[in-house]
């Protein structure tokens, strides 16, 4: 793994994550029409012992934005990890999950699920949420899971983003 300049010691194992990724993905679930999206993340350190964390999507054929979510993501000791996020269609949401370093080929996994979401007074309840995040070379691959309207642990998104930066 590369060495970030700057990056501060306990972000070592998630170097490989510094930068921004972007591609395409699709989305499904038992409430909705199957649909796809671009999508761009964005990992960035700022000298602290966290990485700052961006994603946005959009409709590919008009452009048109689809959702977002900001946030942090931190080691929390012993391979484990916490993403704190700010959704815009109104929950806020801690995950929790440990990362797994692979040698061969070089890469990375996380994987995480919510200990805690809020949810503001005007937005969709959603009661859990899993995401998984494998990073191979300068693929990036992201899948999410979640509970809501009474469908338990449904796999929603999937995508595969490439390194832009």
């Amino acid at each position: 793994m590369s060495h970030v300049p700057g990056l501060h010691p306990a972000l070592e194992a998630l170097t490989p994550l510094v930068g921004t990724f972007r591609g395409e993905g699709t989305g499904d679930f038992a409430t909705i029409d199957p649909f796809r999206f671009g999508e761009e993340v964005s990992f960035v350190h700022r000298g602290g012992p966290v990485l700052a964390y961006s994603q946005r999507t959009w409709d590919p054929p008009t452009q048109r934005p689809m959702h977002g979510e900001t946030g942090f993501l931190r080691p929390a000791g012993d391979g484990r990890i916490e993403l704190l996020l700010a959704h815009t269609f109104g929950l806020t949401e801690l995950q929790e999950g440990s990362v797994e370093i692979a040698e061969v080929p070089a890469g990375l996994r996380l994987r995480l699920e919510s200990t805690n979401i809020g949810v503001a007074g005007t937005a969709k309840t959603v009661d859990h949420v899993r995401r998984e995040l494998t990073l191979t070379g300068h693929l990036l691959r992201a899948e999410l899971w979640m509970t809501y309207a009474g469908v338990a642990n449904g796999q929603h998104l999937r995508s595969e983003l490439h390194r832009v930066g």
